[in-house]
C-alpha cells in the first residue's frame, strides 16, 4: 500500500471548509455547500475506481482560502504520480489545485506529523472598499496603529493558554499552543498579519486579528493583549473577523 502526499491550494468561497459535512440536505433550505475533502476524494474515485479517504492536515472554515492544505491517503493503485496530478488538475473545480504530490513514508500523517501551521489575514486598510478583493480581504477603513499592534501581539508568542481567542464551540481541546511568530506588515493599503503555530484552537487567528484591530483602532489600550490573555475569558477579546481573510500558507514538518 503506497501513502500518497498532496499539496492543494484553493479558494473557499464557495465551499463549507475542508472537512466533509455529515448534515442531511434540508428540503427546505438550499441544498449544503461542498467540502473541499469531498470534492477531491470524488475525483480521486473517479480516477482510481477505489475508494479514497483523505487525511487533511487539519480544517479550514467556510469561506477560510490555503496555498498549501497537505493531506495524504493510501493508494493500491500503482498509477504514475505525474499522471494522477494532471488528471485531477483536469477533472477538479477551476477553484481547488493540486500542486503537489509525492510518495510519503508509511509512518507520514499529514495531521500528527505536523510541526506547526502558518497562516495570514489580509485587512484592506484603505477609505474605500474593492470589487475584485471582496472575497479574499477584510475591509476596514479606520486608520490602525500598525506599532502598537506589533507590540501587543509579542504578548502573544510562546506558550500560552489561549482560551481568551476560543469560540465556544471548540472548548474541548487542550487550550495550551505555542505561537512561534507574528508578523505585521503593510503594503499598497493591504495589511497582512501571519501567525505560526504548533496548533490552533477554533477561530483563534480571527480572534485573535480582531483584538489587535481593536488595539489599532485605539479601542483597547496599551496592554490589554496582556490581560485579555490571562483572563482566559472570550468575552474580554475583540471580535471574530470574517472567513474570507484567512488563508492557510504553510504546514511544516
Amino acid at each position: 500500500m503506497r501513502n500518497i502526499k498532496i499539496e492543494i491550494e484553493y479558494d473557499g468561497t464557495d465551499y463549507c471548509g475542508w472537512q466533509v459535512q455529515n448534515s442531511p440536505v434540508s428540503r427546505v433550505r438550499s441544498p449544503r455547500k461542498r467540502s473541499i475533502q469531498e470534492t477531491i476524494e470524488k475525483i480521486l474515485q473517479k480516477i482510481l475506481h477505489e475508494k479514497i479517504k483523505l487525511i487533511g492536515s487539519g480544517r479550514t472554515d467556510a469561506g477560510v482560502h490555503a496555498k498549501a492544505q497537505v493531506a495524504n491517503f493510501p493508494l493500491k493503485s500503482q498509477i504514475a504520480l505525474a499522471r494522477l496530478q494532471e488528471g485531477l488538475n483536469a477533472l477538479l473545480p477551476k477553484d481547488i489545485a493540486i500542486t503537489g504530490i509525492s510518495e510519503a513514508g508509511p509512518d507520514f500523517h499529514s495531521r500528527f506529523s505536523a510541526k506547526s501551521k502558518v497562516y495570514s489575514y489580509t485587512i484592506l486598510n484603505r477609505l474605500h472598499r474593492s470589487a475584485i478583493l471582496r472575497n479574499y480581504a477584510y475591509f476596514c477603513r479606520y486608520p490602525l496603529d500598525l506599532n502598537l499592534m506589533r507590540r501587543e501581539a509579542l504578548t502573544l508568542v510562546g506558550r500560552h493558554n489561549f482560551w481568551a481567542f476560543c469560540a465556544s464551540s471548540g472548548r474541548g481541546k487542550n487550550p495550551r499552543k505555542s505561537i512561534k511568530r507574528i508578523a505585521i506588515a503593510k503594503r499598497n493599503g493591504l495589511i497582512n498579519i501571519e501567525i505560526e503555530a504548533d496548533g490552533y484552537l477554533y477561530n483563534m487567528v480571527r480572534n485573535i486579528v480582531g483584538t489587535l484591530i481593536d488595539v489599532g483602532r485605539g479601542r483597547l489600550a496599551k496592554g490589554s493583549v496582556k490581560k485579555i490573555l490571562l483572563s482566559r475569558n472570550r468575552p474580554s477579546a475583540g471580535p471574530t473577523v470574517p472567513a474570507k481573510g484567512l488563508c492557510l500558507l504553510k504546514v511544516k514538518y
